[in-house]
């Protein structure tokens, strides 16, 4: 008898995901204190006076995950003259709800994120907030910051404004499906057909969104693909992992994204203003990347070179589009983790290596995420000429504990990940299956099923292995508890 024999999974998970954010220094339950001051929150921000523009009669629409409910973002877009277009991303004013040093902030600062996990969510904020009053739902007036971005007819910035906005959502739409639609292999979804003028405006939206990601990969942005599992659920019964990729309605939100928060960014530096921004450094393994692409028959310069690393990419894409993700893996792994760092007015910092981008902050995603909420202070203190809500030696603390809190957090999802994992592998003890190294290092070696897309530990494994690497393995044994997975070489 399996060891989840008798207990349905999901409260196994729960269990589970409740126990290693306690062990990761994360709280999984609000306090007393942020529940009381949550029942003295009646409803959400509302317009007051002329200092907000009234852009409820646009077009704006919500794509996110299927099972999404706390909307950080809304996008519309307008044609201009020649070929360009007009971009506005609408952000949740949760800063309006949420009181700097508040109990509610406070727990928010505390984990600094949302956890994901595959047994339950464990959100920064409560639902009554992030899902409800601080959420962009469809047909609610809400506040938002809004970014508008004017860009050529080759996606390139003309100019930006960054301006407080009630706003309205027409439309809550989901990335598989819409996706499905702009690639012609579904039908539209209905509540696009609803909202009048939206087919075309998404139809806009996605042909910038495609201008802008051409236009940093000429820059040197990174075409990164990796397998993301996905918990397959027949009631409280976990039965599979599936794949979840990337698509057409992912590119729009991501591209639209990463370049509001550039403006963002470049806002506040222009304002002389400290911002903190998200880096991902120039990777310290390159030679193992050079490695990997010599082992595909391509050269890399000695030296990091974004642009040659997307070459690469791109050919590596359409040699072997099934084993992309397996080598995009890879690379991001020995890329290293970004990491979050204040910068001070006219001092520089490192960019974003994968993105090919220099100017970068996280700003559109402040229900979910505590560096996005510090931003949102620090913009709406400069649009109103305030005095900023952080001095310099805070902000500087807080870049190091969201960095180390957002490392917990994706321990735990991963760990927990590895759970849902065990569960699935628990009665395959035995069988063998094709896998690709994904770490390497003094602590051990780890490898990556090609399918189902999980990860274990190999025992045993031989010298000379390192990232990249495929092989054959045979599943060993099964923790669920501890997430563990051990296989050996087939």
């Amino acid at each position: 008898m399996t060891e989840s024999a008798g207990r349905p999974h999901r409260a196994i998970l729960r269990d589970i995901a409740h126990r290693v954010m306690l062990e990761r220094g994360l709280v999984p339950d609000f306090p007393p204190q942020a529940l009381a001051e949550l029942d003295a929150i009646h409803g959400p921000a509302t317009r007051t006076g002329d200092a907000a523009k009234d852009l409820r009669a646009l077009l704006w629409c919500s794509i996110d995950n299927d099972d999404s409910r706390d909307l950080d973002q809304l996008t519309v877009a307008e044609a201009l003259p020649g070929g360009g277009a007009k971009v506005l991303v609408a952000i949740a004013d949760v800063d309006a709800v949420v009181a700097k040093g508040s109990a509610l902030d406070e727990h928010a600062r505390q984990n600094t994120t949302s956890v994901y996990t595959m047994g339950e969510t464990f959100p920064m904020l409560p639902e009554k907030l992030s899902t409800d009053l601080t959420s962009l739902n469809p047909d609610a007036d809400r506040m938002a910051i809004v970014v508008e971005m004017a860009l050529a007819s080759d996606g390139s910035l003309t100019s930006s404004d960054l301006y407080a906005a009630a706003v309205r959502n027409q439309a809550k739409l989901a990335y598989n499906s819409v996706a499905a639609w702009l690639e012609g292999t579904g039908p539209m979804p209905p509540a696009i057909g609803a909202a009048k003028g939206l087919e075309e405006n998404l139809r806009l939206q996605d042909r910038v969104a495609q201008k802008l990601k051409a236009l940093r990969h000429q820059h040197g942005a990174l075409d990164l693909e990796t397998i993301e599992a996905r918990a397959v659920f027949e009631g409280d019964v976990l039965t599979d992992l599936e794949a979840d990729t990337k698509n057409r309605a992912k590119d729009i939100i991501e591209d639209f994204m990463i370049a509001a928060n550039g403006v963002t960014a470049r806002y506040l530096a222009a304002k002389h203003l400290p911002s903190l921004r998200r880096v991902v450094r120039v990777p310290k393994r390159w030679d193992r990347i050079v490695e990997l692409a010599a082992e595909r028959g391509a050269k890399l310069p000695k030296d990091p070179d974004a642009k040659a690393l997307d070459l690469f990419l791109a050919s590596a894409r359409a040699a072997d589009p099934l084993r992309f993700p397996d080598l995009s893996l890879s690379v991001i792994k020995l890329l290293g983790a970004g990491e979050y760092v204040l910068e001070l007015p006219g001092a520089g910092v490192a960019g974003h290596f994968g993105l090919a981008v220099k100017d970068y902050t996280h700003s559109t995603a402040p229900n979910r995420r505590f560096p996005d909420v510090i931003t949102q202070r620090l913009l709406k203190a400069a649009l109103a000429g305030r005095a900023l809500p952080y001095a310099n030696d805070e902000l500087a603390a807080l870049a190091r504990h969201c960095t180390e809190a957002e490392d917990a957090a994706k321990k735990v999802e991963r760990q927990v990940e590895k759970s849902a994992a065990a569960l699935v592998l628990e009665a395959r003890v035995g069988e063998r299956f094709d896998a690709i190294v994904t770490g390497a290092s003094d602590k051990g070696t780890w490898v990556r099923l090609l399918q189902p897309p999980v990860e274990g530990r190999l025992d045993g494994a031989p010298a000379g292995l390192d990232v990249g690497h495929q092989l054959r393995v045979q599943l060993v044994s099964t923790d669920v508890q501890r997430g563990y997975i051990d296989f050996k070489t087939a």
